[in-house]
């Protein structure tokens, strides 16, 4: 079994931006700027945020952040938008998901300039990942295509079980897994709540990615000897093993898979760190105007 890195490749990815980032402070071009907006006060989200602001020093890229109650108006929301898609100083921008229930997070992602959405979530990046057409993509299948790459993991041929279809994990990571590319050829089968005979197909899997967030769903008598397992789940558990009284727990009973897998990923320290590097990514691309001009 080999442990994929999420820690040691996001730590790789951070340095490589550094350096670009210096090279373009040294030949005086403008340093990359992030803009982040926050809604009330969601314990994840701020975790979130925070860890974004914290790498945009690492990297030393400029970021604001941008903060709004949990009573802010659709209106306001969308006048703030506004501004950020206006501001020439502002390469790219996010407005951190989940908000608030009287908010459309629909509507508040299609105002965003798909020129600016780092987070790859407008329907423009959406249609142009899906038919392989240059745009910024969605963080997490980014990061978890990039691991693939990074670990020279075979994908060609190969069958690829998505277990979950959210808009932001499990539709685009599996259409980036069937894509004419590396990583990537794979024949792909999306599993869902809805699915029929869902142990048997992940039996058949030589590569699954899950993103349930249903704690230690696939365990080993679903996986086939030297299957490649990448865990997007992570959902916080009490425990009484930690200091925090909270664990934070994977989809996959990884003490189980982990010994038939070939290479497997933790929670954390799998997934979780290159979903923040490749926000990093599109925000340089973004500052280079790299992908659109």
């Amino acid at each position: 079994m080999n442990l994929i890195d999420g820690k040691a490749i996001s730590a790789e990815i951070k340095k490589e931006i550094a350096e670009e980032v210096a090279e373009m402070k040294a030949n005086g071009a403008k340093i990359p700027h992030l803009a982040a907006v926050l809604v009330g006060h969601d314990g994840g989200s701020e975790t979130y945020v925070a860890n974004k602001v914290r790498t945009c020093e690492e990297v030393g890229f400029k970021s604001s952040l941008i903060r709004y109650e949990d009573d802010v108006t659709e209106e306001e929301l969308l006048a703030c938008v506004d501004r950020l898609n206006s501001d020439p100083d502002v390469d790219g921008f996010i407005v951190q998901l989940p908000l608030p229930k009287h908010l459309s997070e629909q509507k508040i992602i299609e105002a965003i300039d798909y020129r600016k959405d780092v987070d790859g979530f407008h329907p423009v990046n959406v249609g142009r990942m899906s038919i392989g057409l240059p745009c910024f993509l969605s963080a997490t299948p980014a990061g978890i295509i990039e691991l693939l790459k990074r670990y020279e993991i075979e994908t060609k041929g190969k069958h690829c079980v998505v277990l979950g279809r959210s808009n932001i994990v499990g539709k685009p990571v599996a259409t980036l897994m069937m894509q004419k590319s590396y990583p990537g050829d794979c024949t792909v089968t999306v599993c869902h709540s809805r699915s029929q005979n869902l142990k048997e197909m992940c039996q058949s899997a030589d590569i699954i990615i899950t993103a349930l967030g249903v704690p230690e769903f696939l365990k080993a008598d679903m996986v086939k000897e030297g299957v490649v397992v990448i865990d997007v789940g992570t959902t916080r558990m009490p425990s009484t093993a930690t200091k925090s009284g909270y664990k934070l727990f994977g989809d996959v009973k990884f003490d189980e898979v982990s010994e038939k897998a070939s290479y497997i990923t933790p929670v954390p320290g799998g997934v979780g760190p290159m979903t923040i590097v490749s926000l990093m990514k599109n925000t340089l691309l973004a500052s280079k105007k790299a992908i659109y001009k």
